[in-house]
């Protein structure tokens, strides 16, 4: 008896503590359901940046400034770029030398280069024909639209190309930026200086003399600025809209501070580099605070809400080279067009980096480069391919042409 009695007290407890889990159970549950209702609905987080030409870029939101969007390009991967020489850094260094076409040919011995005498060039000194000898042991890259300074008159670089060491002196396709001056003068040195898109377009991809000088004189040749120009003569384009660097400013530099219109001169006179290095300081200090960390490897550009063109590199290494003066040629750009509200989106700029396949033309010189252009309607993507080891896109540049 005594046994069945401590049976039945151990069961009478038993329940009573199963009914007090059960009651702590159910009031969890309740304060958790009251929690549920009362805690806001958590907001989902923004879409990550878009990646772009099969998984290869990423990019990323906008640094803006005025009229101007810089969208930093983020790579993936990225190549080893170290061997390469820039055209500023050989012509610094005196290990590249650019010459015009000229009464004595270049000749090399033993790594030095020296003029043949008694063996004239074929034509002498033209406007579109320099000579250049890479005279260093690494592989020189040129791109289009690069300035060099001196000879009879400035030129700049009609096209992107590899150039081994120690090939031969080879005839560099280039356009004048200096029209008003033919004078004595024959060896060229570097600019630091990287032409606007509308000059760089008109060198690379239409390939015309006459549109190079027009672009170099009127700043921008885009239908943004051709429209609005037509619309300030008509006495309807609002005033807050307007560029800040017009054609007529552009102009007076000439008249009064670059006479041969000389585009180093032009951009870099008084008048005009105020507003470029304030401009480029604050874009510069925007884009460094956004990208810290990141592995920039290149831009899309955009002016107001028109995207506008693309740049970007093997390396953020060999990016971060040509950035200085790629962001003081975008700049003079958004000066030359007026400043609309509108703005272009990630999305565009990703649409934007997205491959052509339109008509292709290919250029190789084989184990060094091969040169590739596409045009598709209104836009033109040039690549630069090295062959030299490894097979890589040293560079690319994507265009919205501009008329």
């Amino acid at each position: 008896m005594r046994q069945r009695a401590n049976s039945e007290w151990r069961f009478i407890v038993y329940a009573a503590l199963a009914m007090l889990v059960a009651a702590g159970l159910i009031a969890s549950v309740g304060v958790m359901a009251q929690r549920r209702v009362l805690e806001p609905v958590r907001q989902e987080e923004p879409a990550k940046p878009r990646i772009v030409a099969g998984g290869e870029w990423e990019v990323l939101p906008p640094v803006r400034y005025e009229n101007l969007s810089v969208f930093p390009v983020v790579a993936r991967a990225e190549f080893d770029t170290r061997a390469f020489l820039t055209l500023d850094e050989g012509l610094a260094s005196g290990e590249v030398l650019v010459t015009e076409r000229g009464s004595a040919e270049l000749r090399r011995d033993r790594g030095v280069v020296h003029p043949t005498q008694g063996r004239a060039v074929q034509g002498g000194a033209t406007v579109n024909t320099l000579v250049l000898v890479n005279r260093s042991k690494r592989p020189l890259l040129l791109l289009a639209g690069e300035v060099v300074t001196g000879g009879k008159q400035d030129r700049v670089i009609g096209k992107d190309r590899i150039v081994a060491p120690g090939a031969e002196p080879l005839p560099l396709d280039v356009f004048c930026v200096e029209r008003g001056r033919w004078s004595a003068g024959n060896e060229f040195k570097a600019a630091n200086l990287m032409a606007h898109p509308s000059v760089r377009e008109k060198a690379a991809v239409a390939k015309d003399q006459s549109q190079v000088w027009g672009a170099v004189r009127s700043g921008s040749t885009s239908e943004q600025t051709a429209g609005y120009a037509a619309r300030a003569r008509a006495g309807s384009a609002p005033p807050e809209a307007a560029p800040r660097m017009s054609a007529d400013a552009v102009s007076t530099v000439v008249t009064e501070e670059a006479r041969s219109e000389s585009y180093d001169k032009v951009y870099k006179s008084r008048t005009v580099t105020a507003s470029v290095e304030s401009f480029s300081a604050e874009l510069e200090r925007r884009f460094r605070e956004a990208t810290r960390g990141q592995r920039v490897v290149g831009v899309v550009v955009a002016y107001s809400g028109e995207v506008a063109w693309s740049d970007t590199f093997a390396s953020q290494a060999l990016f971060q080279r040509y950035w200085t003066k790629l962001l003081r040629s975008y700049v003079v750009e958004a000066l030359a067009r007026p400043n609309y509200r509108e703005q272009a989106s990630v999305a565009d700029a990703a649409r934007f980096l997205e491959p052509l396949s339109g008509r292709e033309q290919i250029e190789t010189e084989p184990g060094v480069y091969r040169w590739r252009e596409i045009s598709e309607g209104r836009q033109a993507q040039i690549e630069i391919e090295s062959l030299l080891d490894k097979v890589f896109t040293l560079h690319r540049v994507k265009v919205q042409k501009t008329g």
